[in-house]
């Protein structure tokens, strides 16, 4: 009986842990929806970007390190996470001009 418990209890996690939806991938799956938003926008909804760089001509690049899913294997349910890189470019005035994203 308490084999069978632990069983349920195992599953029930591990069904609750790959649930849910990621904000990040959704909104960089919609890059019409983000052309012109400023970076004030993003850093009050995506909080702070994790790398910044100053783009030669004016603006900033923007980079964005976010766990999207992944894949677990058998020994001991071992999760591998695929590791999401948004990129933003913004102009020098401070809006999004272009935007791509890897590993998602």
């Amino acid at each position: 009986m308490m084999r069978r418990s632990a069983w349920v209890l195992l599953f029930g996690l591990a069904l609750t842990g790959c649930g849910g939806s990621n904000p990040y991938l959704e909104q960089s799956l919609n890059p019409a929806e983000l052309q012109g938003k400023d970076r004030a926008w993003f850093e009050k909804n995506w909080g702070a970007p994790s790398g910044k760089a100053t783009r030669f001509f004016g603006g900033e690049t923007w980079t964005y390190f976010r766990i999207a899913g992944g894949k677990s294997g058998p020994p001991l349910f071992n999760f591998s996470p695929n590791e999401c890189q948004i990129t933003l470019k913004f102009d020098k005035d401070d809006k999004l001009s272009d935007s791509s994203y890897s590993g998602c």
